[in-house]
């Protein structure tokens, strides 16, 4: 099969390698289409450490051709893959925290993933897709669950205030997510313009730039109290400052990104002052994805207003320079065809 084939950081080749074979508890998924997410520019700039070769992509969705599958899907069913695996059995596990489990592992980063003609996954990692979800614009299910995995560690409430910071693939989740869940007003928050107007479009009450005095259009949207739950999705410390700050007193901050920054100033003050509670968030559990999937099937949450570019899965490097690149700010999420 053909594979693009990570064989150092920043170093991707279209291979033409052994096609893999399922395993006893795995099924064989012929891929149609993947996304590229912010793990897999990690993993190619060598930021993730893995071991060599690999075949990147844990965003991916197929159709079923080999392996025994789970009850109610058979070969040829259209499925989305969830790429977080784990043992059962450890202590994590046992405690329901299966995406936190120490002997697990994500498919595309610890073993072969979907950047290619065809990928194994244990059979009870596969859900199917109804008809209402294209194939194309179903990886971002795995992303939707990540965040729907976060809102249910925040617990948002019927009628609470919820600001999102940063308004890109994820924020743009959330925003659909906090008023599928009933918030009221949902604020969104970003420099860039179009992606107000997306935000805007797809379900935001207010939105703002932070330099409009973020603090004060979240007062004036609220009667003054403040959000309920400010979710951070820009990555950076200082935005994760800035949600501390525009949080009400006795409210919560979801800490929804991935940091890389190995210091950062934090008003501790604040945090001590207003009780805030601090959620932080990883992956996403087995029960996200059909909570996902009923939600993009009714509409609630869209995809495709999403998807920026679509791109033949062997021009992988360059969809990884694209995103990278002077113009990225443009940008949304790339989904990668596996049939052009």
């Amino acid at each position: 099969m053909k594979a693009m084939v990570l064989e150092a950081p920043n170093s991707l080749a279209l291979r033409q390698v052994e096609r893999p074979a399922p395993g006893a508890a795995d099924v064989l998924v012929r891929v149609s289409n993947t996304g590229i997410c912010g793990t897999d520019q990690s993993i190619y700039y060598g930021g993730i450490p893995v071991s060599y070769p690999l075949i990147m992509g844990h965003e991916a969705v197929g159709e079923i051709v080999a392996g025994e599958a789970a009850p109610g899907l058979a070969h040829g069913s259209r499925v989305i893959i969830d790429p977080v695996y784990f043992c059962g059995q450890c202590y994590q596990c046992r405690a329901g925290q299966t995406n936190l489990c120490p002997n697990g592992g994500l498919v595309g980063r610890d073993r072969d993933g979907g950047f290619a003609e065809y990928v194994t996954v244990p059979a009870a990692n596969v859900y199917p897709l109804p008809a209402e979800v294209t194939d194309q614009a179903a990886p971002l299910i795995q992303v939707l669950t990540t965040c729907l995995h976060a809102h249910r560690l925040a617990g948002i409430f019927p009628g609470e205030a919820v600001a999102i910071i940063g308004l890109g693939v994820t924020g743009q989740l959330h925003v659909q997510l906090a008023k599928a869940r009933g918030a009221d007003p949902v604020i969104g928050i970003t420099r860039s313009e179009w992606k107000r107007k997306l935000a805007a479009e797809l379900g935001a009450d207010v939105t703002a730039a932070p330099g409009d005095d973020a603090a004060k259009v979240i007062r004036d949207a609220t009667d003054g109290r403040g959000a309920d739950l400010v979710i951070e999705c820009a990555s950076r410390v200082r935005v994760l400052a800035l949600a501390m700050t525009l949080a009400r007193i006795g409210g919560r901050v979801l800490a929804y990104s991935t940091y890389t920054e190995k210091q950062g100033e934090l008003p501790f003050y604040d945090w001590y002052f207003k009780e805030l509670q601090i959620i932080n968030a990883r992956a996403a559990k087995s029960e996200d994805y059909p909570a996902c999937i009923d939600l993009v099937r009714r509409g609630q949450v869209r995809l495709e207003p999403l998807i920026s570019h679509t791109l033949p899965f062997q021009k992988l490097d360059e969809a990884l320079a694209l995103l990278t690149g002077g113009d990225a700010s443009r940008h949304m999420k790339v989904i990668l065809d596996h049939a052009a």
